[in-house]
């Protein structure tokens, strides 16, 4: 192939960028902005996952729930992310457990495991059809010094009790797993979900409960008291309880600014592939796939036949701000990257590119907590990468602690989130931390092209 055909190609693929994630689009039934000054129980800020979870469980319980969201349900993180309902396979365990105890430690892998089968169940209670595909996920290595790594990250899950085994390469190709994809841990819990249908499914049932949802209504301040006052651009919300479910948005609202940084995370999709591109790959249990990388790599099969990778690149924006902009080096590499690792699909176009943010603590864990003079403003952020489950999970827990009811795993997530650096040391540290991570993978992924020509 020409190189001015290949770039123009590129230029095309490029040029299919989302505002929007791949998995979302504004609903026709667009709850109108809050206008004039309402009271509740409790105000939630952020209708994700988390938040969405936590005012079905409030509402359940017999409190008045006020929802508002700056832009729709889904249009954050919950609505831009690959898609895996995973449990505790691929956590960073080398950073969570320093400093923890084995049972603080047990209980945390716990958390992450026990969420699937609560999303599980909670697809089952609400009647949300998303997609779900459960076929487990396998964390994989696609060159062999990956192997130490990934054998030895899951030694430490099964020593605080998460199930996985570990696949060699005769066991990967028995599967049908593409043979970029040397062996891998293999979880059979969980497995993939259009995750656009599941959080849109969480806001379905949160109208029919009665939750009163504003969209198009950011959260400007909040003044702390035994009853809070939220505003917003036309109105206001009077609550003994505020929670802020707003994950990587939380520092510019002036809370967690010191203990969470945004992380810009980009994916692309496939055009819909033939019946024979798809028989080129076999992968018939259509597994998710993480790799070993230290910037993870993700592929997966949709339910409409297409590819969706993400990860690759990771970028930390100056001053915690979240932009939502086009990441054109992120999209490039990883199309390059799917080539490498599917070649059969090397003149498939890309449908779409999009990018979205996540948080994350120095240690990345969960943060999770209260704060306030009257301890009454709760928030949840830092999920990492790993918030699909976990996320809604920890909504629905933080719903019960509001209503007196402290669940033991939401109590082990309680601890002191490491401080950061202000910047411009924070820039530094975090995408000097992702610079040289992207080294050593583009050092590992040279080596592969080179044994490959």
């Amino acid at each position: 192939m020409s190189t001015n055909l290949e770039r123009g190609k590129e230029r095309a693929d490029l040029g299919k960028y989302r505002a929007l994630g791949g998995w979302v689009e504004k609903p026709d039934d667009m709850q109108h902005a809050l206008e004039g000054n309402v009271s509740a129980d409790v105000v939630i800020a952020g209708a994700g996952f988390a938040g969405l979870s936590a005012a079905l469980e409030l509402t359940r319980l017999g409190a008045n729930v006020v929802v508002i969201e700056r832009d729709f349900a889904g249009f954050g993180a919950s609505g831009r992310n690959a898609g895996y309902l995973a449990g505790a396979m691929a956590l960073e365990y080398d950073l969570m457990f320093r400093g923890l105890s084995k049972e603080r430690a047990t209980q945390i892998v716990r958390y992450y495991d026990d969420a699937v089968g609560f999303v599980e169940d909670k697809l089952k209670e609400h009647d949300i059809d998303c997609e779900y595909v459960q076929s487990g996920w396998i964390r994989a290595g696609v060159h062999p010094s990956q192997e130490k790594k990934i054998r030895a990250d899951m030694l430490v899950g099964t020593e605080h009790g998460h199930k996985s085994e570990f696949l060699d390469h005769a066991q990967m190709r028995a599967r049908g797993i593409p043979p970029a994809f040397l062996f891998g841990e293999y979880t059979p819990a969980g497995g993939t979900l259009h995750p656009g249908k599941y959080v849109m499914g969480l806001r379905r049932a949160a109208l029919r409960a009665r939750v009163k949802l504003y969209e198009n209504t950011p959260l400007l301040s909040y003044t702390e008291g035994p009853v809070i006052q939220v505003k917003t651009p036309r109105g206001s919300v009077s609550a003994p309880v505020l929670l802020l479910a707003t994950n990587a948005y939380t520092p510019q609202l002036g809370l967690l600014a010191n203990k969470v940084v945004p992380l810009r995370i980009s994916a692309i999709e496939t055009e819909s592939l033939s019946a024979v591109q798809l028989a080129s790959l076999d992968w018939p249990r259509r597994e998710g796939i993480v790799t070993g990388h230290y910037s993870m790599e993700s592929f997966r099969l949709t339910a409409r036949n297409t590819i969706i990778s993400t990860v690759k690149r990771i970028h930390y924006p100056y001053g915690s701000e979240t932009p939502n902009v086009p990441a054109y080096d992120q999209y490039r590499a990883l199309r390059a990257n799917l080539h490498e690792r599917l070649p059969t699909l090397k003149d498939v176009a890309l449908r779409h590119c999009w990018s979205g943010y996540i948080s994350t603590a120095g240690n990345a864990l969960p943060v999770v907590g209260t704060t306030g003079a009257n301890q009454n403003i709760y928030y949840t952020a830092g999920c990492s990468g790993h918030g699909l489950a976990s996320q809604s999970m920890l909504g629905n827990m933080l719903a019960q602690k509001i209503r007196g009811s402290e669940p033991p795993l939401l109590a082990a997530l309680r601890y002191d989130t490491p401080t950061l650096p202000p910047e411009p040391f924070r820039w530094c540290l975090v995408n000097g931390a992702l610079a040289a991570a992207n080294t050593l993978d583009d050092r590992l992924n040279r080596k592969l092209r080179h044994a490959a020509a």
